[in-house]
C-alpha cells in the first residue's frame, strides 16, 4: 500500500489551483452570437419551452447528468464529526470519482445543518438543479431519517452511498464467494460486526439476496444484538438475534460461515478465523485499518475467502465499482428515484462481470497475467472498463421495468457505445472501424503469435468477428501460453512454419519468391531458408493467397521488416517507398500524421509519395484530405536544405496532382490555425480549409508529435500504424501497441483486405 504523507496530501490538494474540480462550458462561447445564445437574449426560448413540458429540463440543461453531492460533515472517514467545511475535499474527491469513472457532473454541497428535517428542507430547496443526490458522510441513525425522507418528498435519485454503495458491492462480493466456497445462501450462518448505516444496509441486502435472518447474528460496541436488548433503535432491531448463547464476537463467529466486518481495526483474531466453517469468508471492510490483516486471515486460514477495502490485497469492495454506475444507468433514463430492484441489479451485473475473462488493462495495470474467478478474484477490479456499460445497463434496464423511468431505451447495444464513448474507451472512428470489419470478415495472419499482446488481439479480434486468426508459432507453445492466459483457441489456426510438414508450403513459397526476384540474386535456396523465417512465410501467405492479410513488428526491427515487405509484397506501383499513418483521434476530430515509421530522412520524391498515399489513405476513411506539409518554415521563409526539400516537394505536388488540396511548407501552429494562416497566407491553396493530414518533414518530427500529444491528453486516442504504399495488406505494430493498438489494426488491415478483393473482382471483371 502506497504510504501517503501529510505534506503530499495538502501539496495535492493545494497545488496550482486549489481543490479537485471544476466547471467547464460546454457550448462555444468566443463571439458574441455565442454569447447571445448562452444567455440573454436567446436562453429565454428554453426557459419557456421548459416551462411549457418540465421534463425538457433534461433536454436543454445539465440536469440529467448533474449530481448532488451533499454531507452535513457528520460523519467524516473515520474521523467523526468534524463539520461541514471541513468534510469538502471528500465531497469533492467524490466529484473526481463521479466524473473519471461515469462521465457525470457534480456539485458538491456542504451544509451547516445537524438537525435532520432542517437539512432535508434544504436539499428539497435545492433539488430541482440536479438530476440525482448523493448522500455522504452523515452519521447514523440520522442518516436513515434523511434519506427515507427525501425519496419520499423527491421525485429524482436519492442514495446515501455509504449505505447503499458498500451494500451493493458487498452483496455482489458475499455472493461469489459462496459459489466459489461451494456453499449455499440460504443455509450460511452470517456474523456482522457493526451496527452503523453500512452494516444494516449491507445486511438488508444480504436476506434479499437469500441470506436467512434468523442465520444473522449482528454485533455492536456493546456486543451481540439480541431481542431482549432494550432501547434498539429500529434499524438495529430488525437484526437482533433471538439466541441467547452468544454475546460476544469470539463466540459469535464460531462455526460461521461468513463474517462482515464494518466496524474497526484489528478486532478479528486469527483464533477466531480458526473457528469459523469450512472455507470462511471474510470481508474484513474497517479503513484503513481491516479487522484482521490479509496476511493474518491467510496463515491461520489457507482456505479463507477474504475481502478488504484495501488495493493492496485481492478482491478489494470499494464503493467506487458501483455508485459511478449506479447513478449513471439512474441518470440516463431520468429515473424518480433508485430502489430495491436497481440496487440488486447492479449487484447481479457487479457478480457476473467477475465472471467474464478479464480485459487486458486489468492484467496490464495490476501486473498479472491469470487473473480469472476464484479465491483471489470474485471481485471486479475499479478500473475494469467494462462496469460502466454492464452495470448501467443493469441498472436502466431494471429503472424502466420497475416503472421509475422517466424516458426508456430500446437500443442497448448503442447505449453501451454511448458510454464507451463518453468515458474515451472508444471513439466512432474506432466503433465504425470495428463494426465495418466485423461485416467482412478476412484471413489474417500474425506474426507473433507466441507474443502475449498479439495473441490476446488476435482472440478479442476473432471474438468481435472482425477476422479469421491464424497464429504464427510452435502449436504446444502457443496452447500452453494460452492455457496460461486463459485464453480460447478454438477454431483459430496455429501454424509452425518450420515444422516438417510445412516443407511442402515452404518449397512452393520459396519459388515463387525465387522467381519474382529472378533478377535481383534470388534463388531457389536462399529464398527456401527464408521461409523458415516469420515475416517471410506470413507475407508469403498473403502473396499467393493463402492469407488475406499480415500484421507484424512487435519483436521485429523495422529496417528487417521493411526490407522483407518490399521484397515479398513489392511496393505499389508508380511510387517508390511506401510509409505509414497514425490516426490521432480527438474531441476535435481526426487528425492524419504520415511518415510515421518507415522513412527516416525522406528525399523530395519520397515526400511526394508519401503525400500521395497519405491522400489515398485518408480517402479510404471516407475522407476528403487536405493536407499541410509541415516544417520549422513557411513558404520558403528559411532556405536550408530541410526546408527546401519540403518546398521542392510541394511545387512537384502542385505540378502533378493539381487537383490535390496540400500546400506548406508551414509550421504546425498555421496549419491547425485556418485564421491565422489565411489572414497572412491568403494565397494558399489551404485558404478557408481545415486541416486533416499533416506530412512530416522526418520519422523523428513525426513520432515526436504524435507521442507528445497521446502522452499529454487522455482524451486523444491514436490509431496505427497504418501502412501505405505496399501491393498487399501487410500491416505493422511497434513494441509499444497495446491490445487495444493491435485490434485496431487488426481492424484497419480487415478493412484494407476486402477493399482490395473488391478492386481485383472489378479488375477481373473488365
Amino acid at each position: 500500500m502506497v504510504k501517503i504523507t501529510k505534506e503530499a496530501a495538502l501539496e495535492y490538494h493545494s497545488n496550482g489551483r486549489p481543490g479537485k474540480i471544476e466547471v467547464k462550458p460546454t457550448k462555444p462561447y468566443h463571439t458574441q452570437t455565442d454569447l447571445s445564445l448562452a444567455y440573454s437574449p436567446g436562453v429565454a426560448y428554453p426557459c419557456l419551452e421548459i416551462q411549457q413540458t418540465p421534463n425538457d429540463v433534461y433536454k436543454y440543461t445539465d440536469k440529467g447528468n448533474l449530481v448532488a453531492v451533499i454531507s452535513n460533515g457528520t460523519a467524516v472517514l473515520g474521523l467523526g464529526d468534524i463539520g461541514a467545511i471541513s468534510g469538502k475535499p471528500v465531497m469533492e474527491g467524490k466529484g473526481l470519482l463521479f466524473k473519471i469513472y461515469g462521465g457525470i457532473d457534480v456539485f458538491d454541497i456542504e451544509i451547516d445543518e445537524k438537525d435532520p428535517d432542517k437539512f432535508c428542507e434544504t436539499v428539497e430547496r435545492i433539488a430541482p438543479s440536479f438530476g440525482g443526490i448523493n448522500l455522504e458522510d452523515i452519521k447514523a441513525p440520522e442518516c436513515f431519517k434523511i434519506e427515507e425522507r427525501l425519496k419520499k418528498s423527491l421525485d429524482i435519485p436519492v442514495m446515501h452511498d455509504d449505505q447503499h454503495g458498500t451494500a451493493i458491492i458487498s452483496a455482489a462480493g458475499l455472493k461469489n464467494a459462496l459459489e466459489v466456497a461451494g456453499k449455499d445462501i440460504t443455509k450460511v450462518k452470517v456474523v456482522v460486526n457493526g451496527a452503523g448505516a453500512a452494516a444494516i444496509s449491507c445486511t438488508k441486502l444480504y436476506v434479499a439476496l437469500g441470506v436467512r435472518k434468523e442465520n444473522v447474528v449482528m454485533l455492536d460496541s456493546k456486543g451481540v444484538i439480541t431481542s431482549d436488548r432494550t432501547n434498539l433503535t429500529p434499524q438495529k432491531a430488525l437484526f437482533a438475534t433471538d439466541r441467547r448463547d452468544v454475546h460476544t464476537l469470539e463466540e459469535a463467529v464460531k462455526g460461521a460461515d461468513v463474517f462482515v466486518g464494518l466496524s474497526k481495526g484489528n478486532v478479528l483474531t486469527q483464533d477466531m478465523v480458526r473457528s469459523m466453517a469450512a472455507s470462511p469468508i471474510v470481508f474484513a471492510l474497517a479503513n484503513p485499518v481491516p479487522e484482521i490483516s490479509y496476511e493474518d486471515a491467510m496463515a491461520a486460514r489457507p482456505d479463507v475467502l477474504i475481502s478488504t477495502g484495501r488495493s493492496d490485497y485481492p478482491n478489494q469492495i470499494n464503493n467506487v465499482i458501483g455508485f459511478p454506475y449506479i447513478f449513471r444507468g439512474a441518470l440516463d433514463v431520468h429515473a424518480r428515484a433508485i430502489n430495491e430492484e436497481m440496487k440488486m441489479a447492479g449487484v447481479l451485473a457487479i457478480a457476473d462481470l467477475a465472471k467474464q475473462p478479464i480485459p487486458d488493462v486489468v492484467n496490464e495495470v495490476y501486473h498479472v497475467n491469470d487473473l480469472s474467478f476464484g479465491p483471489q478474484y470474485f471481485i471486479p477490479k475499479p478500473i475494469d472498463p467494462r462496469l460502466i456499460t454492464e452495470v448501467s445497463s443493469a441498472v436502466a434496464k431494471a429503472a424502466i421495468e420497475s416503472g421509475v423511468a422517466r424516458t426508456e431505451i430500446t437500443d442497448w447495444e448503442h447505449y453501451k457505445q454511448n458510454l464507451r464513448q463518453l468515458l474515451g474507451q472508444e471513439t466512432k472512428l474506432t466503433r465504425n472501424l470495428h463494426l465495418t470489419a466485423a461485416k467482412h470478415p478476412q484471413r489474417i495472419v500474425f506474426a507473433e503469435g507466441e507474443h502475449n499482446t498479439m495473441m490476446k488481439a488476435a482472440v478479442q479480434a476473432k471474438s468481435e468477428g472482425i477476422c479469421q486468426p491464424i497464429l504464427l508459432g510452435n502449436p504446444d507453445r502457443l496452447r500452453r501460453m494460452a492455457a496460461r492466459l486463459k485464453l480460447d483457441l478454438t477454431d483459430i489456426e496455429l501454424i509452425d512454419m518450420r515444422a516438417d510438414h510445412e516443407q511442402g508450403r515452404r518449397a512452393t513459397y520459396a519459388k515463387h519468391l525465387a522467381e519474382k526476384r529472378a533478377r535481383e540474386g534470388y534463388t531457389f535456396q536462399e529464398a527456401y531458408d527464408k521461409m523458415y523465417e516469420r515475416n517471410y512465410f506470413g507475407m508469403m501467405m498473403v502473396e499467393t493467397g493463402d492469407a488475406d492479410a499480415f500484421i507484424t513488428g512487435l519483436y521485429t526491427k523495422y529496417s528487417n521488416t521493411t526490407k522483407v515487405a518490399k521484397d515479398v509484397i513489392g511496393i505499389r506501383p508508380g511510387h517508390s517507398t511506401f510509409g505509414t499513418m497514425h490516426i490521432v483521434n480527438s474531441p476535435k476530430g481526426a487528425l492524419y500524421l504520415g511518415d510515421t515509421l518507415i522513412n527516416s530522412d525522406p528525399t523530395t520524391e519520397d515526400l511526394v509519395d508519401i503525400t500521395q498515399l497519405a491522400s489515398h489513405t485518408v480517402s479510404f476513411f471516407n475522407e476528403q484530405p487536405i493536407i499541410s506539409m509541415i516544417s520549422y518554415s513557411n513558404f520558403g521563409s528559411d532556405k536550408t536544405a530541410g526546408s527546401i526539400k519540403v518546398k521542392n516537394a510541394v511545387a512537384r505536388l502542385h505540378e502533378e496532382n493539381p487537383d490535390l488540396c496540400v500546400d506548406g511548407e508551414m509550421q504546425i501552429g498555421y496549419a491547425l490555425n485556418k485564421e491565422l494562416r489565411d489572414q497572412k497566407y491568403p494565397f494558399s491553396k489551404l485558404v478557408g480549409k481545415d486541416v486533416n493530414t499533416l506530412v512530416f518533414p522526418n520519422l523523428t518530427s513525426a513520432r515526436s508529435s504524435f507521442k507528445l500529444l497521446q502522452m499529454l491528453s487522455n482524451d486523444v486516442e491514436i490509431i496505427g500504424p497504418i501502412q501505405m504504399g505496399l501491393n498487399k495488406p501487410i500491416h505493422f505494430t511497434d513494441s509499444e501497441c497495446s491490445v487495444r493498438d493491435v485490434v485496431n489494426i487488426t481492424a484497419v488491415a480487415a478493412i484494407d483486405a476486402y477493399v482490395e478483393k473488391i478492386k481485383n473482382k472489378n479488375k477481373n471483371n473488365k
